[in-house]
């Protein structure tokens, strides 16, 4: 082999390990989340315990933040599936299609937390609307907005 050769196969495998640990620990979560899920099928009740058991994880404030917004999605969309994405609580259509999910700012070490919606979620206003928010304290404002939000996008 070429020096050059060997230079591009080094190159090569560096870009290969380009994956750090969390979003390592991400992709392992969602294998398992898979494998679960196809075991379980529509159990909301398992899906509940999964979710409950990924926010009993957190730190604060991304606890609370997580366990309210998960308070209010059920109450809001009662017949969306709780379930975990990424290790994370999210919430599903019937065809088992994520509508929205709660990203920890921990998880991730960014500096808030993620409310966010997949495309199946109806939130479509004209030629661009948001699909993410940044969370950093959750009061009634807040709160209200993630209501509207989360009956639009299911509506």
């Amino acid at each position: 082999m070429s020096l050059k050769n060997e230079t591009q196969t080094s190159a090569s495998k560096k870009k290969s390990e380009g994956w750090n640990d969390v979003e390592k620990a991400a992709m392992r979560a969602s294998a398992k989340e898979m494998k679960a899920e196809a075991r379980m099928g529509k159990d909301k009740a398992a899906g509940e315990q999964a979710v409950q058991a990924a926010i009993a994880a957190m730190k604060d404030p991304d606890r609370s933040m997580a366990q309210r917004i998960h308070e209010i999605v059920t109450a809001t969309a009662p017949d969306l599936m709780p379930k975990t994405w990424y290790g994370m609580p999210a919430y599903a259509n019937a065809e088992g299609k994520i509508i929205c999910f709660f990203q920890a700012a921990q998880k991730y070490n960014t500096r808030y937390s993620t409310f966010g919606f997949q495309p199946d979620a109806r939130l479509d206003e004209g030629n661009m609307w948001a699909a993410g928010f940044a969370i950093v304290a959750l009061t009634a404002t807040e709160e209200a907005a993630i209501i509207a939000l989360v009956k639009k996008a299911v509506s």
